[in-house]
């Protein structure tokens, strides 16, 4: 559980804060990334996000092959990571996390 436990938390904060959000913005998620990389200040950041994003997502991969899974298997958390780009990595941690229990337990 130990190795479940942060992620899971981490993943259940963040989405929770995400989708209430989400519902109280007063524009699309699609107008909001236009708007902010329509400044440099704010697309430097997002540019650095989806770096890091791109990071996750060769390290999902990598780790699945790894784990001898089919690269296609991430595929699922890459498209989760495209849009919300912590959610994708955090939920492969937990859905990892969980396996790896049911396989011990």
């Amino acid at each position: 559980m130990k190795s479940v436990a942060l992620p899971l938390l981490a993943l259940i904060a963040f989405s929770g804060y995400t989708l209430s959000v989400m519902m109280q913005a007063e524009q699309s998620l699609i107008d909001f990334g236009i708007s902010l990389m329509s400044r440099p200040d704010t697309a430097q950041v997002v540019i650095d996000l989806y770096l890091l994003a791109t990071l996750a997502g060769i390290w999902m991969y990598r780790d699945a092959r790894k784990r001898g899974h089919s690269g296609w298997s991430v595929l699922p958390y890459l498209l989760i990571t495209a849009v919300f780009v912590s959610v994708g990595p955090l939920l492969y941690l937990v859905v990892l996390g969980w396996r790896g229990r049911e396989l011990r337990g």
